[in-house]
């Protein structure tokens, strides 16, 4: 009984971390975006030179640099995304689209 509860401990232990690093962290993802994103996208994502990212939902920030990173043309901002985007690591794709989702 006691490694019935150990075990099952883990596996909600192990689900929960790749819950947490599926959704991403929004804090972190706040000074990658400062740090990266700003010039392009503005402060608050409100679009400048790159479009408006403010109001799209994680999954699609998290879908769209998938694809930038692996080289898939997305449209006439391909040639400037994709090398941004091919320098995320994955933690860090998850951690933009939740900073930006939320703004």
């Amino acid at each position: 009984m006691q490694k019935t509860l150990i075990a099952l401990f883990s596996a909600g232990l192990m689900t929960m971390a790749t819950t947490t690093l599926a959704a991403g962290d929004p804090i972190a993802g706040k000074y990658k975006f400062k740090a990266t994103c700003v010039g392009c996208h503005g402060s608050n994502a409100e679009g400048m030179v790159g479009p408006k990212l403010a109001g799209q939902s994680a999954e699609e920030i998290v879908r769209k640099l998938t694809e930038y990173r692996a080289g898939k043309k997305r449209g006439p901002m391909t040639s400037m995304m994709a090398p941004m985007a091919q320098g995320l690591t994955e933690t860090e794709v998850h951690n933009l689209a939740a900073y930006v989702s939320g703004l």
